[in-house]
C-alpha cells in the first residue's frame, strides 16, 4: 500500500499521524520518507524543454498568437 499525506507545514504535524500510520499499516514494515514539497510552478520549470515551451506559449500569450480551442477540440 502507498499513502501520501501532505501538510502546509511541518509545525502541523501531529500525534494524529502517527496514529493513521499505525492503524493503516499496522504490524506491516514501513519505510517513511520526507521531502520538501515543491511548488507547482517551480516544477514546471525544473525541466528545460517544458521551461523553453511555457516561455514561448507566454510570449506567444502576450504578442496575440494564442489559438483559442474549445473542450471538444
Amino acid at each position: 500500500m502507498y499513502t501520501t499525506y501532505h501538510y502546509n507545514s511541518a509545525v502541523d504535524i501531529n500525534d494524529d499521524l502517527l496514529k493513521s500510520i499505525k492503524a493503516a499499516f499496522k504490524g506491516k514494515p514501513i519505510v517513511i520518507t520526507v521531502e520538501e514539497e515543491m511548488d507547482e510552478t517551480a516544477f514546471l520549470l525544473s525541466d528545460v524543454a517544458n521551461k523553453t515551451m511555457l516561455h514561448k506559449s507566454i510570449s506567444q500569450d502576450k504578442n496575440g498568437a494564442s489559438v483559442s480551442l474549445t473542450i471538444t477540440e
